[in-house]
C-alpha cells in the first residue's frame, strides 16, 4: 500500500478556555520506521512509502527502493548493473559504506568488486525529499559538502544542501532540513534553558508577527529574532517565547558563553563574605526604600522624648508632632491617630513622605500640626528625620560634598535629579556652586548592587558606557549618567529601575499583590492591555502582573491610585517609571499674582484642557488648578507671572 506522510489535516478550532492538554506538554513523536531494502529510516520528507496492508506486519520500503530497476545504468561505469543480494557483510564501492549480509545491492557482471548500494546507485531519487517549508521537491546534487548559504538558518556554511531546481536561489542545509518540528529547549540544551511548553519549528517568521509580538528577543542569545521574514524559528506562541534555530539546538558555537536574562542561570561571580553591606534588589514592596534601608531603627521609650531634637534640621514652618500608636511620650492622642491614616492604595489613601517622596505605610511617623483650614499636607517617616547633613564622595559628584537641602530656591521647591531625571519637590542633596541636586534616594546609590532580572553577578555604577539598551526596560542606556553594568556580560540598567521598582505592589483595580516580571508570562492566554490606562502593554519590558487574575499594568501606571485618568502611559516621560514618582502633589498655594483664589498643586488630565496663560496642553504636565472657577496654569507660567 502507498502511503502519502504529507497528507494535510484540517485544522481543528480550539476555544482559549479548553483545558491544556496533557499531550501538548511534551513533543510529538514523528514518524519514522526503517525500510527493509535499504535499512535508511523512512521520514515524512521522503513523503510516500510503502507498507505492508497486514498492519501486524512492519514490512516498509521507500518507494524509490520498492520501484528499483532490476538492472540500470551508472554514469561512473560502461557496464550495466544489476539489483541483488548477498550472504555476507560487504562495502560500497562508491560511499565505502559496511553494509549487512542482506542488503540490496547493485553489481556489474563483468567487475565483480563494482558493488553500488541502493543510495548510491539511485542517487537522484534517493536525495529527493519534499519539505514542507518550500512548495517543490529539492534534490541533494551532490553528496560531498559544497559552500552555501542556508536559507532556513540564514548562515553560510560547508556541507550537504538540499537545492531546489525550479528556484535556483533556495537550499537549506542537510541539518537544518531534518530539525524536529517539536522539542523541549531544556533537552536540546541540557537544561540550561527551559521552558514550559514545546516549541514548534516555524517556517517563516513575517515582520507583521513580529511587530505585533513587540519585536521579541532570543531567549537564549537575547538577539532580536528577526533578521528575514523567510529564516526560520523555534516558537512558542502560547508564551511569545522564541529562539533561533543554532540557539534552540545548541549548535552555536560560542553557546555556553551568552547565558544572561534568556532564561539559563548565570553562575555566581561573587562571594557574599566580601560584599557584607551588599543591596539586593528589587526592594520586596513599596514600604522599601534605600533611606529606610539606612536609617531605620525599633524606636524605644527613650527616643520619642528627644525627637525634637532630631527635627531641627528640617525646617518646617509649623509643628511636626509624632504620630505613633504605642501611647508613648510623644505619640498623639488617639483622636488625632484616628484621623490620620497611613497610605493605603486598597483604600485609595495617599500619603507622601515630603522627605524622600516614598509612601508612608506605617507608624511611628511625623505630621504636621497645622490646623486642618491651613491645607499643610507635611509628613516625614521617621528614618528621615535622621538624614545626614552631608554626603561626600557621590559617585555622580565626587568633586564637592552634597549637602542636605530641605527647600530649594524656587516657588515649588522643585529640582531635576541629576542621576534618575526624574523631578522632584522633596528634600535634595545639593551643590550650590555647581548647581547639582539628587533625591534623598539617588543621594545614597550604592557603588554595587545585586538585580534579580540578571542574578547571581555584580552589577556596578559605570559611566561612559557603549550604546545599549537597559536589561529591564529595554530604552537606550546614555553614557553621559551613571547606570549599573554587569562586567562580565553586556548587560545595563538604569539607576531609576533598579532603585525604584519594587517587587510586589497593591493596586485597587487588582485585589491580589501584583509581582514585576521581566518577560512575557507563560500560559498568558490574551493579548497584552494595561488595567489602568487600557493601552497595550509590552511584555518584553518589566510590567506588573497578576497570575491569579490574569492582569497587567505598566509599571509606570502601577504608582497611580488615585485617578487612573491622571496617568495614561505618558509618552514624554520615561516608559519604565512613572514621570512623577519624585513628586508630591496636593499643595495648596492661597497667595498667587494673577488669580484671585486658592490653587492646588496637581497633575494634570485631559479634562484640564489648555494653560489659561499660554494656553498650551495641561495634560501630562504639573499645574495649578483652581477648584471655585476653571483657571488652570502650567506651574512655570505661575511662576513666571510671580516673577514680573
Amino acid at each position: 500500500m502507498l502511503i502519502d506522510l504529507q497528507v494535510k489535516v484540517e485544522d481543528v478550532d480550539e476555544s482559549d478556555d479548553e483545558e491544556e492538554k496533557e499531550e501538548d506538554l511534551v513533543p510529538q513523536v514523528e514518524f519514522s520506521c526503517t525500510c527493509k531494502r535499504c535499512e535508511d529510516d523512512i521520514n515524512e520528507y521522503y513523503r510516500y512509502y510503502y507498507k505492508c496492508i497486514d498492519d501486524s506486519c512492519d514490512f516498509a520500503l521507500h518507494k524509490f527502493c520498492a520501484e528499483l530497476p532490476e538492472t540500470l545504468n551508472h554514469p561512473s561505469h560502461p557496464h550495466p548493473f544489476t539489483l541483488s543480494k548477498t550472504s555476507y557483510n560487504w562495502t560500497c564501492y562508491s560511499c565505502h559504506r559496511h553494509h549487512k549480509a542482506g542488503a540490496l545491492r547493485y553489481v556489474c557482471i563483468d567487475h565483480w568488486y563494482r558493488v553500488f548500494d541502493v543510495n548510491c546507485a539511485a542517487e537522484a531519487d534517493k536525495r529527493r525529499i519534499y519539505h514542507p517549508s518550500h512548495p517543490h521537491p529539492l534534490v541533494s546534487l551532490r553528496s560531498k559538502p559544497i559552500l552555501c548559504q542556508c536559507n532556513a538558518c540564514g548562515k553560510e556554511h560547508k556541507g550537504v544542501f538540499f537545492q531546489c531546481t525550479t528556484c535556483t536561489n533556495f537550499a537549506i542545509h542537510n541539518d537544518c532540513a531534518f530539525l524536529p518540528k517539536r522539542l523541549l529547549i531544556q533537552h536540546a540544551t541540557n537544561a540550561v534553558f527551559s521552558h514550559t511548553h514545546p516549541l514548534t519549528l516555524s517556517y517563516s517568521f513575517p515582520r507583521e508577527e513580529f511587530r505585533a509580538k513587540h519585536y521579541p528577543r532570543c531567549r537564549v542569545c537575547n538577539e532580536y529574532c528577526y533578521v528575514n521574514g523567510d529564516l526560520w524559528i523555534y516558537k512558542c506562541e502560547k508564551c511569545i517565547y522564541y529562539a533561533h534555530l543554532d540557539c534552540a539546538t545548541s549548535r552555536r558555537e560560542s553557546f555556553m558563553s551568552i547565558l544572561s536574562i534568556g532564561g539559563g542561570p548565570t553562575v555566581k561571580n561573587f562571594k557574599d563574605v566580601d560584599y557584607p553591606n551588599l543591596l539586593r534588589l528589587p526592594f520586596p514592596d513599596e514600604t522599601c526604600s534605600i533611606p529606610k534601608h539606612l536609617f531605620s531603627k525599633e524606636l524605644g521609650p527613650t527616643d520619642y522624648g528627644n525627637h525634637e531634637v532630631s527635627l531641627r534640621h528640617m525646617n518646617h514652618e509649623h509643628e511636626l508632632i509624632l504620630v505613633d500608636t504605642a501611647g508613648s511620650t510623644g505619640s498623639t492622642s488617639s483622636k488625632i491617630n484616628d484621623m490620620i491614616m497611613c497610605h493605603n492604595p486598597m483604600k485609595k489613601i495617599e500619603l507622601l513622605c515630603n522627605g524622600c517622596v516614598r509612601p508612608i505605610t506605617e507608624m511611628p511617623f511625623y505630621k504636621c500640626r497645622a490646623k486642618q483650614d491651613e491645607s499643610c499636607n507635611f509628613a516625614l517617616h521617621e528614618w528621615c528625620t535622621r538624614l545626614p547633613t552631608k554626603v561626600d564622595n557621590h559617585p555622580a559628584h565626587p568633586q564637592h560634598p552634597l549637602l542636605l537641602m530641605t527647600n530649594i530656591p524656587n516657588m515649588f521647591n522643585l529640582f531635576r535629579c541629576d542621576v534618575c531625571w526624574l523631578y522632584c519637590n522633596g528634600y535634595a542633596y545639593g551643590c550650590v556652586e555647581c548647581e547639582f541636586y539628587v533625591d534623598v534616594t539617588c543621594g545614597f546609590m550604592p557603588e554595587r548592587i545585586t538585580h534579580e532580572s540578571h542574578p547571581n553577578h555584580l552589577l556596578s555604577i559605570t559611566e561612559d558606557l557603549p550604546n545599549g539598551r537597559c536589561l529591564m526596560c529595554h530604552l537606550d542606556v546614555s553614557p553621559y549618567i551613571l547606570n549599573f553594568s554587569c562586567s562580565f556580560c553586556d548587560v545595563y540598567i538604569h539607576p531609576w529601575c533598579a532603585l525604584l521598582l519594587p517587587k510586589t505592589i497593591r493596586h485597587p483595580y487588582d485585589k491580589h499583590p501584583m509581582h514585576i516580571s521581566y518577560l512575557p508570562i507563560e500560559n498568558h492566554k490574551s493579548e497584552y492591555f494595561c488595567e489602568i490606562c487600557e493601552e497595550e502593554l509590552d511584555p518584553h519590558r518589566c510590567f506588573y502582573h497578576c497570575d491569579l487574575c490574569s492582569q497587567s499594568v505598566h509599571s509606570d501606571c502601577a504608582p497611580l491610585i488615585l485617578q487612573s485618568e491622571a496617568e495614561t502611559h505618558s509618552p514624554y516621560g520615561q516608559e519604565s517609571v512613572y514621570l512623577f514618582l519624585n513628586m508630591k502633589f496636593g499643595s495648596i498655594h492661597k497667595k498667587t499674582n494673577g488669580h484671585p483664589h486658592p490653587l492646588t498643586f496637581s497633575q494634570g488630565i485631559e479634562s484640564d484642557g489648555g494653560c489659561s496663560v499660554c494656553a498650551g496642553r495641561l495634560r501630562y504636565q504639573m499645574i495649578l488648578r483652581c477648584s471655585k472657577c476653571e483657571f488652570a496654569v502650567h506651574h512655570d507660567c505661575l511662576e513666571d507671572l510671580n516673577k514680573s
